[in-house]
């Protein structure tokens, strides 16, 4: 998944694509290099970010979400948590909803998800996560089963959701180590899963690198992820991640066991 920030925010990139054709030019480049699908952002979820409201999230997202889908050969994902902007977004063309909360956040955006019947993306968050009783794991499971719960009754089957674990959100660096370390347990609930640890902060605080030097980091967590199986990792140098996950991917065939 490549990553498509129409945010001045962004942690990482920020402010690159100002333009509906500069959006466009960056992710057929993404597409060329071996995006499958790409994921459009207009509300920054950076640590200390600001809600933009879904005006101003409609106007950055939908005309580009429009010019995408009339020239792109993947699918496009909304990354949103407004049910405002998911049902625009949805009405624009978009094909998959990203979900930070997890279903859990206010409004109904499973109902809409399901509307149209989109995949959706279902990250974990919690702010007592990192002090909250109990293992790393265990405590994920609990909010996923939530989540699953409103998707079924929302009417989305289970064939239409994907677990994010949701790195770098109300998690300290060991949890976010730990999880990744543990990404098969994750795919062994059942449901595929995305990685989105591009860049993030977990890699600056082993690397002692800044956002601008987290390219090799990021790699090694994606070969992390592609050794365990998992479906999606969500990016942004797309042409380097994706020859990691194809190499681990054909060494992990190849292994007898």
């Amino acid at each position: 998944m490549g990553i498509l920030n129409l945010t001045p925010d962004s942690f990482s990139d920020g402010g690159q694509y100002p333009t509906i054709e500069a959006a466009v030019a960056h992710a057929e480049q993404m597409v060329s290099e071996g995006a499958v699908l790409v994921d459009v952002g207009g509300q920054s979820t950076r640590p200390g970010y600001v809600e933009i409201g879904a005006e101003e999230e409609i106007r950055r997202v939908i005309p580009v979400i429009k010019a995408l889908v009339s020239r792109l050969v993947v699918p496009v994902s909304i990354d949103t948590y407004d049910p405002v902007v998911a049902r625009a977004a949805f009405k624009a063309g978009a094909h998959v909803l990203n979900d930070i909360l997890g279903l859990q956040g206010e409004g109904k955006l499973a109902e809409i998800a399901a509307a149209f019947s989109a995949p959706v993306i279902a990250m974990h968050q919690h702010p007592d996560f990192p002090k909250a009783p109990g293992g790393v794991l265990e405590k994920m499971k609990v909010f996923f089963d939530d989540t699953v719960s409103i998707a079924l009754d929302a009417g989305l089957g289970l064939d239409r959701i994907i677990l994010d674990p949701g790195i770098g959100f109300h998690k300290t660096h060991p949890q976010n180590l730990e999880i990744i370390a543990r990404l098969d347990e994750i795919r062994d609930w059942g449901l595929p899963v995305l990685l989105g640890a591009s860049r993030k902060s977990v890699i600056g605080s082993v690397l002692g690198l800044p956002v601008t030097e987290r390219l090799e980091g990021t790699l090694a967590l994606t070969a992390v992820a592609a050794w365990h199986g998992v479906e999606i990792v969500r990016v942004h140098d797309v042409a380097a991640n994706v020859r990691v996950a194809k190499m681990v991917a054909a060494v992990r065939a190849a292994s007898p066991t």
